[in-house]
């Protein structure tokens, strides 16, 4: 086996769990090391860093909530120090608060924009500094099929991850000239804890609607996000891999 990213730190937000843990692990099994952020209890980001270090690499974790911006740069100025260097970036922390809009407080709207945009913006924001020095970086965003379609009760949801899309294209604009390349996947339905939360019927509905009849695994994202991190989508930036099993069809 090919390990891609021997010698290289990946940092990955929302790596405790679902698709940010499955992103990792990925990493990890082509040779990154690992630097994990989640604002999970401190047994669940302990757990995901003991099974990542059974993958091979140099693991390091950070209790850390994707809200807080100046955190942010904390964190990356850390992992740096301790890992000696950053290649990737991989913004996977999300959450939502779903509401029709004339119910939607705004308490339920700053958690969704502030955890899903403001986050990635904080976390891409710091990573860039360094990505601009060293002349290259690989930066990922998990964004969402919401993002380009309205669904009853998601315009918080919505509105952060079409917001997310376009942070990714003007990221990749502005840090282009420095070999960094910026790219966001669009997942579907995923199993994944936020989806298992969801009424039985609205995943019904979800997997009736798509090609391949049936739900996401989060390792299927996880797989499109590695590449994007790769040598082989080095001339890729400002894209948006859709991975939905044809449920926006």
């Amino acid at each position: 086996m090919t390990l891609e990213f021997e010698g290289r730190v990946a940092l990955l937000t929302g790596a405790a769990s679902g698709i940010g843990r499955a992103c990792a692990l990925e990493l990890a099994r082509g040779g990154a090391d690992l630097a994990l952020v989640d604002a999970a209890a401190e047994s669940r980001l302990a757990e995901a860093e003991n099974l990542l270090k059974a993958a091979g690499g140099r693991v390091v974790s950070f209790r850390a909530d994707v809200r807080e911006h100046a955190r942010a740069a904390q964190v990356v100025e850390e992992a740096l120090s301790r890992l000696g260097r950053l290649d990737i970036l991989v913004n996977a922390a999300g959450t939502t608060a779903d509401a029709p809009l004339w119910e939607m407080s705004e308490e339920q709207w700053r958690l969704v924009l502030d955890t899903n945009l403001k986050g990635a913006f904080s976390y891409t924001q710091a990573a860039a500094r360094l990505f601009r020095r060293a002349r290259s970086g690989r930066v990922v965003n998990v964004a969402s099929i919401e993002a380009s379609r309205g669904r009853f009760g998601l315009s918080n949801y919505s509105a952060s991850k079409a917001g997310l899309v376009a942070l990714t294209r003007s990221a990749a604009a502005e840090l282009g000239r420095y070999g960094v390349t910026v790219n966001a996947v669009a997942p579907g339905f995923i199993r994944t804890p936020l989806v298992e939360r969801l009424p039985e019927k609205v995943r019904e509905r979800a997997v009736r609607d798509s090609a391949l009849g049936r739900m996401g695994e989060p390792e299927e994202v996880a797989h499109a996000v590695a590449f994007l991190c790769s040598e082989r989508a080095r001339y890729i930036t400002g894209a948006v891999l859709t991975v939905d099993g044809g449920q926006s069809l």
